[in-house]
């Protein structure tokens, strides 16, 4: 475990704060903060610390060797920052969507747009193989993007499932957990739970998300040992192709209808066919604003 200072672990919470804000917007993932703000390896190689081997540390040399072996701190600090942004601020991001869709939106795509830059740039080998699997992430990431929605589901052992699924994506830039659970029909249900403080469905959730996260970290440690730059072209292309999710100008091509419940099904358009208001001043502001985000999260990091 590294040893860092109060200053050190109040920027970890603060980068768990970002990684919460990314993870509360279905199409932003959490792993992408993470890798811009240079915490991402450490990440996963602190969570597959989280096993047997580590607990035999507890028993036989007690807690201060186990949770330097498990590097507490760091996690708890990053786990704390993301908790805090997923309380204080669901309601926030919810009045932002309803309210200023074009502008939050735009933000948020040049955030990814200059992840994808930063992620690209740390590629050491171009191949013919990396510029096939590059292509071949990003459609399938697109092809995500297009899916409908389903139906909210509110049953325990399905929300169970959602968490599990959802985490794998949230540590997996890219490709962002809450839009997997707009998918699986968790989504609002989740947030609810969160605004409401259902507890139930909030541990339910959170006891997924363990059992996905340990199962997930596992893979994804053994290919940045082994298949880095292999690895680094895949995010690349998830991110990419995720693009298609956070575009700012939709339109409504359909509904389906769940019970009483109607989800849009949605394609996105240039902002010259938009049905409306544009917005492009606020649009192009938003994302330079969120581009410049990115690049300030990496000059901190390099700095760290």
């Amino acid at each position: 475990m590294e040893n860092r200072n109060f200053l050190e672990y109040f920027i970890i919470v603060l980068k768990g704060m970002a990684m919460g804000i990314a993870e509360l917007v279905p199409g932003v993932s959490g792993g992408t903060i993470a890798f811009v703000t240079g915490i991402y390896e450490e990440f996963i190689s602190s969570i597959n610390k989280v096993n047997i081997n580590t607990l035999k540390i507890l028993q036989k040399q007690g807690f201060n060797s186990f949770w330097s072996a498990l590097n507490g701190n760091f996690l708890v600090a990053l786990l704390l920052g993301m908790l805090i942004s997923i309380v204080s601020l669901s309601s926030l991001i919810k009045w932002l969507f309803e309210f200023h869709t074009i502008g939050i939106w735009s933000f948020f795509f040049g955030l990814v747009l200059a992840s994808i830059l930063f992620v690209g740039k740390q590629i050491k080998k171009w191949t013919p193989l990396a510029i096939v699997l590059l292509v071949a992430s990003a459609l399938f990431a697109y092809f995500i993007t297009t899916l409908p929605p389903s139906a909210n589901s509110e049953s325990l052992p399905y929300l169970f499932i959602s968490g599990a699924i959802a985490i794998c994506a949230m540590i997996l830039p890219g490709i962002s957990g809450a839009f997997i659970l707009v998918l699986l029909g968790s989504y609002e249900a989740v947030l609810e739970a969160v605004h409401e403080r259902d507890f139930k469905i909030i541990f339910t959730v959170a006891l997924g998300c363990i059992v996905g996260l340990l199962s997930f970290a596992k893979l994804l440690k053994w290919m940045f040992n082994n298949h880095k730059n292999t690895t680094l072209v895949i995010l690349t292309g998830f991110i990419t192709g995720s693009l298609n999710k956070i575009w700012p100008w939709k339109e409504t091509i359909g509904y389906l209808t769940f019970g009483d419940e109607k989800k849009p099904i949605e394609k996105s358009i240039l902002p010259f066919a938009f049905d409306g208001d544009a917005q492009l001043g606020v649009a192009i502001g938003a994302a330079i604003l969120g581009f410049s985000v990115i690049f300030m999260l990496e000059k901190i990091a390099s700095k760290e």
